[in-house]
């Protein structure tokens, strides 16, 4: 008998003891695209393979950036060179270097007559006050004290010595309060001006029942913006209301 020469079949034969899963079924012959990878077809029907961006997982939310920044910026353009923020309260030998001469007449007492408080604010209080002599004799003014106390960094002392600049500058608009004049000793600092009396715009609004009609309310809006118009164009611009 001869020796058998043929080749051992290839076909797999289905064993009915087999699960059916184990038998591969429409095996594609395509390798498996690799992990963040999208398919996207193209005009001619083929795909195509774009690699995204991984997720990245942040261990923690960002927090918004702090304003100790921002301020710490304004105040050093504010005095021209480094700054740090201002402590709530300053002891007595942290404040001995500030210089709070400014310059002002001394002669508070022997011209000026002070009367009792008319306001007060964070910054200082106001009181009604006259003159002793001179060409304003006996003319009834405001007074603002402001104390020395209260000036302890050099910003708020280059604060008062501004408001006194924007006052003197502004002074002459017939819709703006009066500035007289300016005097210091050696715990306060006095800015004497025109006392208003006149009362609150919405004290004469509800004097009126609450009505106020156009060619009023006209009126003093043209003053408003005309005092605007003016203290722009002395260089003076305010972002409150």
């Amino acid at each position: 008998m001869g020796g058998c020469t043929s080749k051992p079949s290839t076909s797999v034969k289905h064993n009915p003891h087999t699960p059916s899963e184990a038998i591969p079924q429409n095996v594609d012959s395509t390798p498996a695209p690799p992990p963040n990878t999208r398919r996207n077809k193209s005009v001619g029907g083929e795909s195509k393979s774009t690699t995204s961006t991984p997720l990245r997982q942040l261990a923690r939310a960002f927090h918004p950036p702090s304003p100790a920044k921002h301020i710490r910026d304004v105040l050093r353009r504010r005095k021209g060179k480094e700054a740090t923020l201002p402590a709530e309260s300053k002891s007595e030998e942290e404040e001995v270097g500030l210089d709070k001469r400014f310059g002002y007449s001394k002669e508070f007492e022997s011209r000026m007559e002070l009367g009792e408080e008319i306001g007060r604010g964070h910054f200082g209080y106001t009181c009604s006050a006259k003159f002793k002599k001179g060409e304003l004799k006996d003319l009834e003014v405001a007074v603002k004290v402001i104390p020395k106390s209260k000036m302890t960094t050099a910003i708020s002392i280059e604060d008062v010595r501004r408001e006194v600049k924007i006052l003197r500058a502004l002074s002459g608009h017939n819709n703006l309060v009066q500035f007289y004049d300016v005097f210091e000793d050696n715990d306060n600092v006095y800015i004497a001006m025109e006392l208003c009396d006149g009362g609150e715009l919405l004290d004469r609004i509800l004097a009126r029942g609450g009505k106020y009609s156009e060619d009023d309310a006209k009126e003093v809006l043209i003053q408003i913006l005309n005092v605007v118009a003016f203290c722009h164009l002395q260089g003076v611009c305010s972002s409150r209301s």
